[in-house]
């Protein structure tokens, strides 16, 4: 039998770590508010073991803590993903700016987590600017993507990305955020990038002029169950 890929690992525990919060968030009853924290000790175990491995289960009630300072009462109790948003900036040769993440060493376009106060084209602009030093104009959203299926987080996101063209500005890397960046070709992407089966052919068709239809994650069939 072949291993559990740690992504549908992360997946079911995270999955199951907010419908035990959700849960807690919305029941009273003190012997459902029990099953449910027994839920999201087993969602700590998975998540433990999915990260470091069997013996990281020994370390899982540290998991349960940090998710339940997560929960509150109602509406507020109730888990959704958190929102990000993606850049796709081109310049006048018809180039990608990428970035190499500080944190992983991966390559990806510029990408942050929504803040409130800000509309997420306004983020856009923000997140570019802070990270690359190149201003920005969105021209459109081009894709939905779920982070943790992209592979390029921990923990349940929905990604939006937009199609930008630059501006103005020049490179100049965020000291903490980003260890380097610059522009490509589709034919000469650097190593190693996270997703790019999944973004690089619709943005490049982006870049060359064609208007599509926002693209978005495929159902899985049947939708729960799947890695893909």
């Amino acid at each position: 039998m072949e291993p559990i890929p740690e992504k549908t690992l992360l997946r079911w525990a995270e999955s199951l770590s907010g419908v035990a919060r959700t849960g807690l968030g919305f029941s009273e009853s003190q012997y459902e508010r029990e099953r449910f924290e027994e839920v999201l000790k087993i969602a700590g175990d998975m998540k433990s073991a999915a990260d470091n491995g069997l013996d990281g289960v020994l370390d899982a009630d540290g998991v349960v803590v940090e998710w339940m300072k997560e929960v509150g009462a109602g509406v507020a109790g109730y888990q959704t993903p958190k929102v990000a948003v993606g850049a796709a900036v081109t310049n006048e040769e018809n180039e990608l700016l990428l970035i190499q993440r500080a944190d992983s060493g991966y390559w990806l376009y510029p990408t942050g987590w929504c803040d409130v106060g800000y509309s997420a084209p306004e983020v856009v602009v923000k997140e570019v600017l802070e990270e690359t030093g190149i201003e920005v104009e969105p021209v459109r959203l081009i894709g939905v993507l779920d982070g943790m299926r992209l592979g390029d987080s921990r923990i349940p996101l929905y990604s939006l990305l937009f199609f930008c063209r630059a501006t103005g500005g020049e490179l100049r890397l965020h000291p903490l955020e980003v260890t380097d960046a610059g522009w490509f070709s589709r034919d000469e992407l650097p190593s190693p990038t996270i997703g790019a089966k999944r973004w690089a052919e619709p943005i490049f068709a982006a870049i060359d002029g064609e208007r599509r239809d926002v693209f978005y994650d495929d159902l899985r069939r049947p939708v729960w169950r799947g890695d893909k």
